[in-house]
């Protein structure tokens, strides 16, 4: 089983930035617990953030002809725009599953809207950096 976890923008200041709504666990912490949960579970991980949508849209197709089962997403604030990323998820058709740390619902109502909900093969939200967990542990039960 090989997953990829992809950040999108502002996810490299995990920890530090808003921590009443993101909280105070850093993205290496993410990384490392995820890595864990994989290796016991015999999965393999690649991990790419990046701020620039472009890049992600890249990191998924090359993610569909490096034969990755599953891909766990958090896009960020392209959740609420991103037709370019939506598109890259569609033609590659790996199951995904899009996670928000914050509770996206009780938050402004531009953030009420995902462009990748309805495609998904799940959704975690509101969980907090615990999502992730939930997430790895849905894709590799979805495979088994």
């Amino acid at each position: 089983m090989k997953f990829l976890v992809l950040q999108g923008p502002n996810l490299n200041l995990l920890g530090t930035r808003e921590p009443e709504t993101y909280g105070a666990v850093r993205l290496s912490d993410v990384i490392t617990s995820l890595d864990k949960q994989a290796s016991s579970a015999g999965a393999v991980l690649e991990h790419a953030q990046s701020n620039h949508e472009g890049e992600i849209v890249d990191r998924i197709q090359a993610a569909a002809v490096a034969g990755v089962d599953g891909i766990i997403i958090n896009p960020g604030a392209y959740t609420h725009s991103s037709i370019a990323i939506r598109d890259a998820l569609l033609s590659t058709a790996i199951p995904f599953i899009e996670v928000h740390i914050s509770n996206v619902y009780a938050r402004e109502s531009f953030r009420h809207k995902s462009m990748f909900s309805d495609i998904a093969a799940g959704v975690i939200v509101g969980c907090g950096t615990f999502g992730y967990t939930l997430a790895l542990t849905a894709m590799i039960d979805r495979l088994r």
